[in-house]
Parts: C-alpha cells; structure tokens; sequence
C-alpha cells in the first residue's frame, strides 16, 4: 500500500473507527489508542484492502483489538484479587506484605514493555502455547520466546527485593494450613 493511498483511508476511516471503539469503551484515550493502532496494523501489514469491505475489516480489526486489550487489563490487574488465602491463616503480617507484594508486581506489570507484558499474559493468565501465541501476534515463536524471556527478566529485575518475601509468605501461608487442617 503506498502512502498517498493509506493517507486517504486514514483521513477517511479514522474517524469513524475511533467513534466505534469510544462506543464501546466509553473512553476518549483508549479510543484514539486503538484507531491508531487498527491502521498501524494495516500499515504494518501491508494489506490489501477491497474497497466494499474497508470500513468492516477496519471496524472487525478494531474491535479486535479493543477486546485483546480489555482482557489483558482485566486479567493483568485481577491476577492478585483472585488470590484469596484462607483469613484464618493469615496474620496482620502477612497482609501487609501481600498487599507490598501486590503493588510491586503491579508497577513491574504497568513499567513492562507492552510487547513483553502482552506474551507475559497471553502464556501465564491466558495460559496459551508460545506456538498459539505466536499464531495470534502474527510473529515466530523464536520471537515469542525472546519476548517472554525479556518479560521474566523485567520482573526478576524489579520484584527481587519481593522474592524473599513471597517465599516467605506462600511458606508461612501453607504452614499454617497445614496446622489447621491438622487441628481439626
């Protein structure tokens, strides 16, 4: 696609395509984020484009894109509000480090690079094979792997003074369950 054409499907369409995810998300930011993002994509991927099924491909690329999106939010920042140990076994202590806990990994997730963080998320929350990854993303499994890797580093990096402290707790917590159940 050469540039004067994808300029005129972009003067055309961009509009439109952003008023259809602000329908959706009721958020004027994420909106504009998407439609750019949604011919980004086109650009990208050079595509080429029938002209009857434009503004449908550009509306199915985008709701694509905005569901991906709300399920990576949704899942990224659920992950510690599924986590619900018995309260009975847990102390005031260890609360106060899960909730330590639960904001550093929070602003290691938010500070990761969102290519990283969407492979992070896709293999660990999603639980999907790097190959099924790979295949969503469009990119080679080598790829994928080079992406989870760096993913895993960026955490290592910022929650390694939260480590011994995890280990802690799950220790203490699991402990403690075990004296329960023994004591019944």
């Amino acid at each position: 696609m050469k540039k004067e054409k994808f300029k005129s499907l972009f003067d055309t369409y961009f509009e439109d395509v952003r008023r259809y995810v602000l329908y959706r998300s009721g958020n004027d930011d994420i909106a504009t984020d998407i439609a750019q993002d949604t011919f980004m994509r086109i650009w990208e991927k050079q595509m080429t484009i029938d002209p009857k099924r434009v503004k449908g491909l550009l509306f199915k690329i985008a709701g694509d894109l905005f569901i991906s999106q709300y399920r990576r939010e949704q899942v990224a920042f659920n992950f510690f509000n599924t986590f619900k140990p018995n309260n009975k076994s847990i102390t005031p202590e260890d609360e106060i480090n899960f909730q330590e806990l639960k904001k550093a990994y929070d602003a290691a997730l938010k500070s990761m690079p969102e290519k990283q963080r969407t492979v992070f998320l896709m293999s660990r929350i999603d639980e999907l094979k790097y190959t099924e990854i790979a295949d969503q993303l469009g990119l080679s499994v080598k790829a994928i792997e080079k992406r989870m890797s760096q993913a895993l580093e960026h955490l290592k990096i910022h929650l390694k003074d939260k480590i011994v402290g995890l280990i802690l707790f799950v220790m203490g917590w699991r402990l403690n369950r075990v004296k329960m159940e023994r004591n019944k």
